[in-house]
């Protein structure tokens, strides 16, 4: 096709596919797959509004952004947030064709991105005591649960427990055990402690490590989401559990204990310490909860 006539859906796909192969370099994987979703949807749509197969990228209007916008809410079914991130990813595109000079103008120009405040899920530590107690007669569950609170002790994202290696474990002058890994979403270098718990751990499955050249024996993303819904259900916790939620459970229990938000930034690899702050945030909605409560129980 010619360069002056680009279409929408072919550089969507043209990025896709040098993305996926980018992933463990540049990309990991569920991101990409997130890109390819947002090119189903837009085919859906373009053929739906427009009775097209693609649209040239120099015929995009500005209301093509709120149209495409209204039919992820209304014919996905996507929350706000959700519809938020895939027209990211349409933006990134965007960005991409301008600096190709194969589109005119910017349909994004004047288009806002309008954030909802949503607060990340969480354990309480008898949440966590309940699942560390729990006997599973089924070696599967139990190593999903293993991954798991191995995550809710280190923070790390499923990306960087599934590709933890010895190498990244080192010891300090003091002897302590430390995990030091790029995170593979961010490539920043985190330092993480290694707790008791993440300690016994590493222990129970050493002989992986022989075996695989990974420290933990880690699933694919879905079954371990759908195998921490069960193990959800067992231990009567009435939380959507996944290995983001482990994630949050380290950051709200590390501020719990007095952990400065710096540190804490820093051992989830963030990149902008507003992102740490919605914990501290969330842990003081707690509080406050928690004292409405309180007030109640204690009326003189």
């Amino acid at each position: 096709m010619d360069e002056d006539n680009k279409t929408l859906l072919q550089v969507f796909r043209e990025h896709n596919e040098q993305s996926r192969k980018l992933i463990g370099k540049d990309f990991v994987s569920k991101t990409v797959q997130r890109y390819e979703t947002t090119t189903r949807y837009l085919e859906e749509f373009i053929k739906k509004e427009y009775q097209l197969s693609d649209i040239a990228l120099n015929n995009l209007e500005a209301n093509f952004i709120s149209k495409f916008d209204a039919f992820l809410k209304i014919e996905k079914g996507c929350a706000q947030n959700s519809s938020i991130t895939r027209l990211k990813n349409l933006k990134k595109i965007i960005r991409i064709a301008l600096e190709n000079d194969w589109i005119k103008k910017d349909p994004f120009a004047y288009y806002r991105f309008k954030l909802e405040e949503t607060d990340p899920e969480f354990l309480t530590m008898d949440e966590i005591k309940i699942i560390l107690a729990k006997e599973f007669t089924i070696k599967r569950v139990e190593q999903v649960r293993d991954v798991f609170v191995f995550c809710i002790f280190t923070g790390l994202a499923f990306s960087d427990v599934k590709d933890l290696s010895p190498e990244h474990l080192v010891k300090d002058n003091k002897g302590e055990l430390w995990i030091r890994k790029n995170r593979q979403k961010t490539k920043i270098m985190c330092n993480i402690p290694v707790l008791p718990v993440a300690a016994s751990i590493l222990e129970k499955y050493k002989n992986v490590a022989e075996c695989t050249g990974k420290l933990l024996p880690v699933l694919s993303n879905q079954r371990m989401n759908s195998y921490l819904k069960e193990i959800a259900d067992i231990c009567g916790i009435n939380k959507p559990l996944s290995t983001h939620v482990a994630r949050h459970t380290f950051a709200t229990v590390a501020l719990a204990n007095r952990v400065s938000m710096e540190p804490v930034a820093k051992m989830l690899g963030h990149t902008d310490i507003r992102t740490t702050k919605i914990y501290a945030r969330v842990l003081d909605k707690t509080v406050s909860e928690e004292m409405k409560g309180m007030r109640s129980k204690f009326v003189v």
